[in-house]
């Protein structure tokens, strides 16, 4: 038996890119696969941008797997300057992950994947993030026309995505997630030879090395998207059964590059309630300890 084999899984932006091969790895390791999009050959045609098309996918995945669904990759999204890329690739992945909530928990190992982007490891529009963040998407919407305005529109893509980032943190160990069963994290990609990838690639020389400082990815430039579906694909599967809230950057190690250990160098600064139950259940096992090695017990 595949490590897919019995499993079905759900993909958005399953058309082309990332999307697509994620779809077709997954249904070559023996896995039912509804893919998810706009295109004509698409199971299930809706638009992420609205919020009628993202009640369709969720109806639409219902009736064709009721019993439920064992695994979902939400890979849709756009970089375009326009509000659209808030609409997509923020509000419509949660609208869809939450509207898929109850066929995530029908199964014994359900797990998702969100897809996000190494883009995010530079600063986004804060207005837009704190909008997403709250959920307010009329206000994410006027944010995003402000910095549109501005000639900041650029800036969209990558606040959607840390986003993203940030709500899988806040998000990804809470009762309704992992205290439930249903595993969930993020794969950010780099630059990689993705059909999307190359529609979006600066045509310029200069522009191609404007791309490569921004994003140093010294295991190559662009890079394999089969790299980041198995990485999904993994994510996905049962095997992945104790990572909750993990952003893995599969970006040929620009990550690395860019930040170094400088998210290591401080440790966690507990609060003064975590640091109280620390200090009680620590007293409660000196004592007991004291209790079994007094002479005469």
């Amino acid at each position: 038996m595949t490590l897919h084999e019995g499993r079905t899984y759900a993909v958005t932006g399953a058309d082309s890119g990332i999307g697509a091969l994620t779809a077709q790895t997954l249904q070559d390791r023996g896995a039912r696969v509804l893919r998810c999009g706009l295109g004509p050959k698409m199971d299930v045609r809706a638009d992420l941008t609205e919020e009628s098309g993202r009640d369709l996918l969720v109806q639409e995945l219902s009736r064709r797997a009721p019993g439920g669904i064992d695994g979902l990759a939400l890979v849709a999204g756009i970089g375009s300057a326009s509000i659209d890329t808030i609409r997509l690739n923020y509000f419509g992945t949660l609208a869809v992950l939450a509207g898929l909530r109850p066929l995530l928990r029908r199964k014994e190992q359900p797990r998702v994947v969100v897809v996000s982007s190494a883009a995010s490891l530079s600063a986004g529009d804060e207005d837009v993030i704190a909008a997403c963040l709250r959920g307010d998407e009329a206000a994410a919407i006027a944010a995003a026309e402000r910095a549109i305005s501005s000639g900041r529109g650029g800036e969209l893509y990558r606040s959607s995505k840390i986003a993203l980032n940030r709500w899988v943190r806040q998000s990804a160990t809470a009762e309704e997630w992992a205290g439930t069963g249903v595993v969930l994290n993020v794969v950010a990609p780099g630059v990689v030879e993705a059909d999307t990838g190359r529609e979006t690639m600066p045509s310029g020389s200069e522009e191609i090395k404007v791309l490569r400082t921004a994003l140093p990815q010294t295991l190559g430039f662009p890079g394999p998207v089969q790299a980041v579906a198995d990485a999904i694909a993994w994510m996905v599967s049962e095997q992945n059964s104790f990572m909750a809230g993990q952003i893995v950057f599969v970006d040929g190690g620009a990550d690395a590059s860019l930040r170094s250990d400088r998210p290591y160098r401080e440790g966690v600064r507990y609060g003064p309630v975590a640091m109280g139950r620390m200090l009680y259940w620590s007293l409660r096992a000196k004592v007991q300890i004291k209790g079994k090695t007094k002479p005469g017990r």
